[in-house]
Order: structure tokens, then C-alpha cells, then sequence
């Protein structure tokens, strides 16, 4: 079955996801009032990333040389996602006494740091990505999106193999 499915046909199905994903993240922060920690924050830009490179490839229907690029370019993206979503999902199993203190918003962080720095302070976490918010079946948010990263990496790599 899953032969049967084109490259189109799953990087336009990529992009659904992600738009779906990030529509959810919208839902919660905008109408559950749960706000997005800056690891969050980092999880829909890899999102936002794939899904506009599967959107590209899903219009150019690449081939060749062009396939490999658009594959490597969303497997890339969900794989800083994951590594992101992994390193959210470590935090939140610390025990208590080991979970960094609250820093400031990413905003501020923006404003006052160079761009680096803020990249270093956000990946380093801080309490409120430590926070579990939500979950659902026994994962929390960051759980369900390193499945999703997974799941778009595996099977971007399955769809653009020339061997299919």
C-alpha cells in the first residue's frame, strides 16, 4: 500500500500535518491559555520549516537531484525538531531538584541578547519548559512532537528513495 502513495501525495500530506500541528499549538496557547515555552517555540519553527519545504516540494513534484534536496531539507528540519523535542522531553522528567530555575520570555531575550546567546540560553531550557501543560494517552506536547518529527523523517527518507 504504502508503494502505492507518490512523493507528491506525501510531502502534501507533510504539509497538512503541519499545518495541522501548528494549528493545534494555536488552539492551546490562544483558547486554553497555555502559553509556549521558548523549546516550544523552537519546535513550530522546525514545523513551520518542514512544512514549507514539503509544500514546495509537493508543487515541483521534484525528481533527480531535486528529490534528494527537498528530502534533505525536511529531514533535516525534523531532525532539529527531534533533537529539540528531546531535549524538552529530558527536562521534563528531571527529578525537582534538578530542574533549571525560570528564566526571562523569549521576547526579552530577543530584545537584549545577540542571537546566539539566545539560542544557547533557549536550548539550554529553564523551568517552564520543564512544565508539563498538557498531555494526552501519557505524553506530554514535546512527547507527540518527536513522534511526529520521527514519523516525518522516516518516512520523508522512505518517499524519496529511488529504490521504491
Amino acid at each position: 500500500m504504502l508503494n502505492s502513495i507518490s512523493t507528491r501525495a506525501w510531502y502534501l500530506a507533510v504539509v497538512l500535518a503541519c499545518a495541522g500541528l501548528l494549528g493545534f499549538a494555536l488552539y492551546l496557547q490562544h483558547r486554553m491559555f497555555l502559553d509556549p515555552c521558548p523549546l516550544c517555540i523552537f519546535q513550530r519553527l522546525a514545523f513551520m520549516w518542514i512544512g514549507a519545504w514539503a509544500l514546495l516540494a509537493s508543487l515541483h513534484n521534484p525528481a533527480g537531484a531535486a528529490r534528494k534536496v527537498y528530502a534533505t531539507l525536511v529531514v533535516l528540519g525534523a531532525a532539529v525538531g527531534a533533537a529539540v523535542a528531546g531535549r524538552h522531553v529530558w527536562m521534563q522528567h528531571l527529578p525537582p531538584g534538578e530542574v533549571p530555575e525560570c528564566g526571562p520570555g523569549l521576547s526579552y531575550l530577543l530584545e537584549t541578547a545577540p542571537f546566539l546567546d539566545v539560542l544557547k540560553t533557549v536550548l539550554l531550557g529553564d523551568g517552564n519548559c520543564a512544565e508539563v501543560q498538557w498531555s494526552f494517552l501519557g505524553l506530554s506536547m514535546p512527547g507527540w512532537t518527536l513522534l511526529w518529527f520521527l514519523a516525518v523523517g522516516a518516512g520523508t527518507l522512505y518517499f524519496s528513495s529511488s529504490r521504491r
